[in-house]
């Protein structure tokens, strides 16, 4: 059996495991939590909503029968709530999925001054993954999965107006804060095997999956013809945490990996290894994104060093 098809069967256990979920509240990071439940993790919901936290936390109860599952409070679009999230955490963190997004959103700033979707897509999780990194070394064999989408092949990163200053295009924000998910992976895993950390980073994306990723779009047309596209070319949230779930769980994975649905252009099918856009690669690209990521949370990664 080949690697990809033996990791899709998604059964390896977590028992006496530790994970956070972000964007648990519904949609993919619903489904991740209930998947990771089911395997025998005790997952944490992190949520920025109160209530609906504590709705998805019943209805992930409900699916899995788990008295492990948690509710937390963690809004990523501030850098305060991203802060006291780590500051609370104790004991070993075995896996982080950074999942919580929003997607071609009209201009909005977080609490920090962010262009909104670079802020939460990218800069709330890279805080906190930095933030929760002695809770990740405390563990035998941690993962650091981070979701990013098709979008991030279109992606490019604009040094010069990260925060959308001077130009606002909704669709260019959202690709460049998932091409940044991906460079952010990369350039974790890069750096935690040169210092032989037991911690490994990789990603995934959904292809196209129908939750209520568009609902924070304009109007009421874009919505529904978003909405039309997703549903005929797309596949459901339980199909589209899959990758989520083969990254988070599969026991061959390996720092670096991405993994997608094997479908026409990767827009549904079965969880397998795939490839990112070539700029994924880009280590200088991806080192320069680092240092400005730090100057931007203030939030330094002790202990990794850049690599080369």
């Amino acid at each position: 059996m080949n690697r990809s098809s033996a990791e899709s069967s998604g059964e390896h256990r977590l028992d006496g495991l530790t994970a956070v979920v972000t964007g648990a509240n519904s949609g993919l990071g619903l489904q991740t939590a209930i998947g990771l439940a089911r395997r025998g993790a005790a997952v944490v919901l992190a949520c920025r909503s109160a209530e609906r936290g504590a709705a998805a936390l019943r209805i992930a109860r409900e699916a899995t029968g788990s008295a492990s599952l948690t509710v937390r409070p963690l809004d990523l679009g501030n850098l305060q709530s991203v802060r006291s999230f780590s500051r609370d955490w104790t004991g070993p963190l075995d896996l982080l999925v950074n999942n919580a997004g929003v997607m071609a959103t009209p201009l909005k700033r977080t609490a920090d001054g962010f262009e909104q979707q670079f802020g939460i897509n990218h800069l709330g999780h890279f805080a906190l993954t930095g933030l929760l990194l002695d809770a990740l070394r405390r563990s035998d064999a941690a993962r650091v999965v981070t979701v990013s989408s098709l979008a991030h092949r279109r992606g490019r990163i604009h040094f010069d107006d990260l925060n959308a200053r001077s130009r606002y295009r909704p669709w260019k924000a959202y690709s460049q804060s998932k091409l940044a998910n991906l460079l952010f992976t990369m350039e974790l895993d890069r750096r935690l095997r040169a210092v032989g950390w037991p911690v490994i980073a990789v990603a995934a994306h959904p292809g196209l999956s129908t939750t209520n990723l568009t609902a924070g779009m304009r109007g009421a047309a874009v919505l529904d013809l978003m909405g039309g596209f997703f549903r005929v070319m797309g596949q459901s949230d339980v199909e589209g945490a899959k990758p989520i779930l083969l990254a988070a769980t599969g026991p061959q994975v390996h720092g670096g990996d991405y993994y997608g649905p094997d479908g026409p252009g990767e827009t549904r099918g079965k969880p397998v290894l795939v490839a990112p856009a070539p700029s994924v690669l880009d280590e200088e690209v991806s080192a320069r994104l680092w240092s400005v990521s730090e100057e931007l949370t203030g939030v330094s990664f002790a202990g990794l060093p850049a690599v080369g």
